[in-house]
């Protein structure tokens, strides 16, 4: 059996930066970025957009006072995070939004009208 000591250092150092998980996807218009952000307040999060890359930052806090002796487990990440995503398409950032529900956040940006697949039909002369 693991000495108190050992266990305490297998635990996630609170100075760390924890990553985010995000799905990306797009439709014909859209580039749209989901993430599990459970926890998070609205205050907490930061969102920035470029032409080439979206950069998520936030902090979960835990509002508990447990000390970790308390533990029997502690898996849930709490402290800050961040992720960035470089966007494989030329966006529009200056008309994208962000909506946050039931703990997921999705974010919508525009694709550049240049970047839209336009299907040409051939004239016939």
């Amino acid at each position: 059996m693991a000495k108190k000591e050992e266990i305490q250092e297998e635990w996630v150092d609170e100075e760390e930066e924890g990553q985010l998980a995000i799905d990306a996807y797009q439709d014909e218009d859209n580039i749209y970025i989901k993430a599990p952000i459970a926890g998070v307040s609205v205050e907490d999060l930061e969102i920035s957009i470029t032409d080439e890359v979206v950069t998520i930052k936030g902090t979960r806090r835990n509002e508990g006072d447990l000390a970790r002796e308390s533990y029997f487990v502690q898996e849930c990440y709490w402290g800050s995070f961040m992720r960035s995503y470089i966007l494989p398409v030329s966006v529009d950032a200056a008309k994208a939004d962000a909506s946050l529900r039931n703990g997921i956040l999705t974010i919508r940006i525009p694709k550049q009208e240049k970047t839209k697949t336009r299907v040409l039909k051939v004239q016939v002369d």
